[in-house]
């Protein structure tokens, strides 16, 4: 897997890929009310807004689940006030974890991402204890038949990525914080509706992880990814192709 691997790239190789409808539906709604909430409900006028409504189009979310969730985080109807908290913390063999979460009872949330490190491996760090180990980088995930790969990068490229990468069948466009927009803009442009776009945490110097190990961190990851509450899990590791299909 390239540098720059995350979880959300091993979810796509084991089929991880929140194979629960239900539960991809409550993060996305949960995302669109946060989103609503902290920039208003103007999806043109709102960047984080328009891509968990554009997210929740790709994923085939009814039009009135996305109405309802912004008209609940801008006041209009009566909804849960969910509050975001970012933990971190440390896996095995010295891994760094950050697990975004969104809940209506702290105290739960806590307890719960607390026991999922503790049984398996890890444990939670004080605020700013991992963050410093990665950058925020904007992650636009495109069909690869959507444009011939020449003309697709030099799009991209134009509007400001920093580089572009087949994963599968899809292409990764990944771009600095603040030419997000302006990337996503310049496909939207050209009639490409991507299949996902995000910001995410990206490890500067990822931990190359083997044997025995890799078993471990991944069972830690699968833990924190299905907790109700989660949004999204990062790691700093790395894991080669290879080890990843013996754990298969």
């Amino acid at each position: 897997m390239s540098g720059h691997s995350k979880w959300a790239t091993i979810k796509r190789a084991k089929g991880k890929t929140d194979a629960a409808r239900g539960k991809l539906f409550n993060r996305l709604i949960r995302e669109i009310t946060i989103a609503a909430r902290s920039g208003g409900g103007d999806v043109n006028a709102n960047p984080r807004l328009r891509s968990a409504v554009s997210n929740a189009r790709a994923a085939n979310m009814p039009g009135k689940n996305v109405e309802s969730a912004i008209l609940k985080g801008t006041g209009q109807l009566d909804g849960v006030n969910y509050e975001e908290i970012l933990f971190e913390g440390y896996g095995p063999a010295g891994t760094a974890v950050m697990i975004e979460t969104t809940t209506d009872n702290r105290n739960r949330t806590v307890s719960e991402v607390r026991h999922a490190l503790t049984k398996f491996g890890g444990n939670l760090g004080q605020t700013n204890s991992v963050a410093w180990m990665f950058k925020t980088k904007g992650i636009i995930r495109v069909a690869q038949n959507a444009m011939p790969e020449d003309a697709l990068m030099e799009l991209v490229l134009e509007a400001g990525a920093d580089d572009m990468e087949l994963d599968g069948e899809e292409f990764e466009i990944l771009t600095a914080l603040d030419t997000f927009e302006n990337v996503r803009t310049a496909l939207e442009q050209k009639g490409i509706t991507p299949v996902s776009a995000e910001m995410t945490k990206i490890p500067e110097n990822p931990v190359k992880i083997e044997g025995e190990n890799v078993a471990k961190v991944i069972r830690l990851m699968e833990a924190l990814d299905d907790l109700d509450d989660t949004q999204h899990v990062y790691g700093n590791f790395d894991i080669s192709e290879s080890d990843l299909e013996k754990l298969e």
